[in-house]
């Protein structure tokens, strides 16, 4: 009994742990740009229109992003200090999973005994490049990316949610704390 309290236990660790690792934030960006210059920002309409994903989100992303950027004091402007774009990635993983706990008997090349379990798990990864140019310069400035994965089934609203939550953690580390 014992035992399996401590095998749920573990279980239930490991469940709360996947739900909160959530998003894998990374940045890059030049050392030469001074981003206390940057006031205002325009998409640009080129990168984003060669992101694979629907029309739907990407205009929730770049909503988003506009949202994060007036949050930091950014202007949207015709003549803008920064372009903003991106792109986007997927990956699928296949995960398997071992189970050694017997269930049932069984022959397999090594042994006649109890048998475990094997759980194959599917998921997509997806990971939103930000992409800030230096619009004056037409060079790349700094660069966000945020890696996740996609939950597909689980609503619009959850999406919308998922979007915000990704692009506000990959701006949070804009501009970069030893500028």
């Amino acid at each position: 009994m014992l035992r399996t309290i401590k095998l749920l236990g573990f279980a239930v660790f490991i469940a709360l742990l996947g739900a909160c690792s959530g998003i894998k934030v990374a940045t890059d960006y030049s050392k030469e740009a001074n981003f206390d210059t940057y006031k205002s920002f325009a998409f640009y309409k080129p990168g984003i229109d060669e992101a694979k994903i629907s029309d739907l989100d990407k205009k929730r992303i770049l909503r988003a992003i506009e949202s994060e950027l007036l949050k930091k004091g950014f202007k949207k402007s015709s003549n803008p200090d920064l372009l903003v774009s991106i792109f986007t990635e997927t990956r699928e993983n296949i995960n398997i999973h071992q189970n050694n706990f017997g269930y049932g008997w069984g022959w397999n090349p090594w042994f006649w005994g109890p048998q475990g379990m094997n759980t194959v798990t599917q998921n997509i990864e997806g990971t939103l490049f930000i992409d800030l140019i230096d619009a004056q310069k037409n060079e790349l400035v700094w660069q966000g990316l945020g890696t996740g994965i996609l939950d597909l089934d689980r609503g619009v609203d959850k999406k919308i949610e998922k979007i915000n939550r990704i692009v506000a953690e990959i701006l949070a580390k804009y501009p970069p704390e030893d500028n």
